[in-house]
């Protein structure tokens, strides 16, 4: 008797669901730092809008908000490492868990497009390489090795 496949079934999410908020590294220290993209403030004189940023470090108490167009740059990603095959990345701790979560299914389904209209969830656009059955123990090692980064044991 063969045992019961591991499922899967995408949950719609997009990027934006987990931009919002990501793990960076704080540009003073090199540690983790917590970024988060707010919705735009009001116009200003020209009638442009910017989006609100936060940066904060707990580590070294770095803080800095940009509400105009000064900086817009994003910060280097904290979850981030290479593979054979290519690099994986993450926002944050749920992005990497919806990673994992696919890369780990034997059984990977989606709702039919035509439900919603929206064909390209986050895990349809996927690489390649990461969606192959032969690469999942490599993609997971990967996986647990970024998590690891952020949960310290104890």
């Amino acid at each position: 008797m063969t045992p019961t496949p591991v499922r899967f079934h995408d949950p719609r999410a997009t990027v934006a669901d987990f931009a919002s908020s990501t793990l960076v590294r704080c540009p003073r220290c090199e540690r983790t730092a917590h970024f988060e993209r707010r919705p735009c403030t009001p116009p200003d004189a020209n009638g442009r809008r910017y989006p609100h940023t936060r940066l904060v470090c707990r580590s070294c108490g770095l803080c800095r908000i940009n509400t105009g167009p000064s900086d817009r740059r994003w910060p280097t990603l904290w979850l981030r490492t290479g593979t054979r095959h290519g690099e994986l990345w993450a926002y944050n701790l749920q992005h990497l868990d919806l990673i994992r979560r696919f890369v780990a299914a034997d059984l990977r389904e989606r709702a039919p497009w035509y439900d919603t209209g929206q064909k390209m969830t986050l895990v349809a656009r996927l690489p390649a390489w990461m969606k192959n059955a032969k690469n999942r123990d490599e993609m997971l090692r990967a996986v647990d090795r970024l998590r690891a980064t952020v949960i310290a044991p104890g």
